[in-house]
């Protein structure tokens, strides 16, 4: 049995693009003698449709087009599509009333129906606001093959390999007692950094433990702020590779079934990324190229500062929507060094982009003069400071909406973590593009692009940070210095160590305690800042729920 991944980018909500997709892969399999096509997780409406299922006639709208695209399919394809369902007899039980279902459609109908089984509640998911959970193992039979079907999470429950179970059940182990032939995994897991080292190791002592091969479909492209990188492989009984999908990309790749052997043959794998920076830049890239064109967006605007951020940020938008698509606005103030614009002349000429500058000298003094005499008798401080940095924000702002452009935010995660950056200034924006970006990891990201050649001037990386808003300003005058900070920040973020435990990991008290303050007091600013591209496992966005009035101790 050939079987074929659709390994497609839909758009949230749009049902006849997304269709569109998928009846194209399906075509062109038919084409290459394909018999079952998988397509991702609610493949039909995009992952995660989040409120869009509240709404009745989005989901009658669903039924509709998965029952066209059950008679447009070609005849004598079995194709796998990712839909809700409606619970029928949630007014009776009092259950959620959809299901995150797999549609079996062949013939011209749909011929069977299969429900997720372990819903998850963590980090950026809330699956049990919308679904009711499967009870039953999920299998069909086809050309005499029994296939098992589980939908994401139900891959993630294996004891054995995680040391703890999250779920009372197991849908692996139940389709293994079930003697399935091959189990199909449909998926739409978000990216992050080295996730799919963890996917392909838990799948591989998956296959081994029950004797499996398996075959795991995964969602691409980009949703707001989560990222899906794709990467879909299958693994044999013995819990080898024998195929890996393109990662960051549309794909449709083929695998071979062999029934006397009962196991998957060798297929195309696709190499993984050489470097942890290469494939934070793949995401990156398409992170910004999906949030822009989904938003309906074709250029970009940003402002250039000559600092490190806001030259990768520049690096990435160019890469993503094409030099000819991206506007750096440079906005000197007297306090701004000369060789800060230079080097952000310097970027945007290796960029081949296109850049402005607006002077903002006049527009500070207007803001002295109209608040001298409030301000009279204290000294110039942040609040002034910030001005600046909010007058800049305001032309970028005037920039994008006069000439409906996207603009991208430059801040770091090390800056939103700590609350280094202004609201209303250079927090504003559609995206915040590295707002999960440790500073740390700005800099290696950097050092990577100039690898083969210089695209960063080499002095937006040596000179040591600063946001230019009096004289002689460094961020170490604030702030710890950055490998401190991160790591720091890395104990606190991800890890959820107390004080006490990043103390005696060998950081300084005084350092640690004012870290863990500067972190809580910035939540009300994390609060309004725009989404940010999530990379790693504990990002800045959907699944932070921190409150802002707290008085936790740590």
């Amino acid at each position: 049995m050939k079987i074929a991944i659709a390994q497609i980018n839909p758009t949230i909500g749009d049902l006849p693009g997304n269709a569109a997709q998928i009846l194209a892969s399906a075509k062109l399999a038919v084409k290459l003698g394909t018999r079952l096509l998988l397509t991702p997780e609610l493949s039909l409406c995009g992952y995660p449709p989040r409120d869009l299922l509240l709404n009745p006639s989005f989901i009658g709208a669903m039924g509709a087009t998965l029952q066209q695209l059950a008679l447009d399919l070609p005849p004598n394809l079995a194709v796998l599509i990712g839909t809700p369902e409606v619970n029928a007899n949630a007014h009776v039980d009092g259950g959620k009333g959809l299901f995150n279902s797999m549609a079996l459609l062949e013939n011209g109908k749909i011929q069977q129906i299969f429900h997720k089984r372990l819903l998850p509640t963590y980090d950026v998911f809330d699956e049990n606001r919308y679904f009711e959970p499967g009870l039953e193992a999920n299998h069909f039979t086809l050309d005499h093959i029994k296939i098992g079907v589980t939908i994401c999470e139900d891959l993630w429950n294996d004891e054995e390999f995680w040391g703890k179970r999250s779920y009372a059940i197991n849908p692996i182990a139940d389709l293994a007692h079930l003697n399935v032939d091959f189990i199909v995994n449909l998926s739409a897991s978000p990216y992050s950094l080295n996730k799919q080292k963890s996917r392909e190791a838990m799948l591989e002592h998956t296959a081994i433990r029950f004797n499996q091969p398996i075959i795991y479909t995964n969602q691409v492209g980009s949703n707001d702020d989560l990222i899906f990188d794709g990467n879909s492989f299958a693994v044999n009984r013995q819990g080898n590779i024998i195929s890996r999908a393109n990662g960051f990309e549309t794909d449709l790749t083929y695998i071979e079934f062999d029934p006397n052997k009962r196991d998957l043959l060798p297929s195309t794998i696709v190499a993984a990324p050489s470097s942890e920076d290469e494939e934070i830049w793949q995401a990156l890239v398409l992170g910004v190229r999906d949030y822009a064109q989904k938003c309906r967006f074709s250029k970009a605007v940003l402002g250039l500062s000559g600092g490190i951020d806001s030259a990768l940020v520049a690096t990435i938008a160019a890469a993503a929507l094409g030099k000819e698509n991206v506007l750096g606005i440079l906005m000197p103030s007297p306090y701004s060094s000369d060789h800060s614009i230079k080097d952000a002349i310097a970027l945007a000429e290796n960029l081949g982009i296109k850049t402005e500058t607006i002077p903002i000298g006049n527009l500070m003094q207007s803001f002295d003069a109209s608040l001298e005499s409030m301000f009279a008798g204290t000294e110039f401080g942040l609040a002034e400071e910030n001005i600046q940095s909010r007058i800049r924000g305001n032309l970028l702002m005037a920039v994008a909406n006069k000439f409906g452009h996207l603009l991208l935010s430059t801040g770091n995660k090390s800056e939103m973590a700590v609350g280094y950056c202004t609201l209303y200034g250079d927090m504003n924006g559609g995206l915040a593009v590295i707002a999960d970006v440790p500073k740390t990891r700005v800099f290696s990201l950097c050092n990577w692009l100039n690898r083969n050649g210089e695209t960063i001037p080499a002095n937006v990386i040596t000179k040591p940070p600063s946001a230019e808003l009096k004289p002689g300003q460094m961020d170490q005058d604030s702030l710890p210095p950055y490998d401190v900070l991160d790591d720091i920040l890395q104990r606190i973020i991800q890890q959820h160590q107390s004080t006490s435990q990043i103390i005696a990991a060998g950081h300084d008290a005084a350092t640690v305690n004012r870290v863990v303050q500067m972190v809580t007091r910035a939540e009300f600013k994390r609060r309004q800042a725009p989404p940010g591209l999530k990379i790693t496992d504990r990002a800045f966005g959907t699944g932070w729920r921190m409150p802002i009035a707290s008085q936790v101790k740590k």
